[in-house]
């Protein structure tokens, strides 16, 4: 498949995916939804066990919101760190985050804490997705924010948080993609082989 095919088939899941996410989103049961979630199964816990860092993300639209894993992470002991954009290129660092701190605006609808000393070092990084497949296989927003995060923590646990609805056949890869370990969805985790 050459590149241009790839980008294209890339691009016309995510418009895909997104629409099932909206539509989805839409029909869940707002309690439902408020709960989903809140708790992380035990055999996820049990793999963030020996992280001292969890990076999160703050979901944006129908995004699953990995904002509300945060109490149950700090019950463990975790620091909980968000990620802070730092330029167009697809660079971007984490910064350590309590629930009741302030967040500013960053680039593309972001936000993230106000910085207070140094960037963290996340051992597992919980990854938003607009699709993803059985082969632990995450489409992404196409900005490769997260692929290059992953690529410069290599040893973090890779964790992608769902819908059940963004579910898809097949993702296609790119060279560059590395595959998620555990996929947690609202009913179920999925766990890759490297776990």
């Amino acid at each position: 498949m050459s590149d241009d095919m790839l980008a294209a088939d890339k691009t016309t899941l995510r418009a895909l995916a997104r629409d099932r996410r909206r539509n989805f989103v839409a029909t869940i049961d707002p309690l439902a939804h408020r709960l989903a979630f809140k708790m992380i199964p035990s055999p996820l816990a049990r793999h963030l066990e020996p992280a001292k860092v969890v990076a999160l993300y703050m979901g944006l639209d129908e995004e699953a919101p990995a904002q509300r894993l945060a109490a149950q992470l700090q019950a463990m002991g975790k620091i909980v760190a968000l990620p802070r954009v730092l330029d167009r290129l697809g660079s971007m660092d984490f910064l350590e985050w309590q629930p009741e701190d302030q967040l500013v605006p960053g680039p593309f609808r972001t936000s993230h804490p106000e910085p207070k000393g140094a960037p963290v070092l996340p051992d597992a990084i919980i990854a938003p997705l607009v699709g993803f497949d059985r082969g632990m296989n995450r489409l992404g927003q196409g900005g490769g924010y997260y692929d290059r995060a992953f690529a410069r923590f290599p040893d973090a646990l890779r964790v992608g948080l769902a819908w059940s609805a963004q579910e898809i056949d097949a993702v296609p890869v790119d060279p560059w993609d590395l595959p998620l370990h555990a996929i947690l969805t609202e009913v179920e985790l999925i766990e890759g082989p490297e776990l």
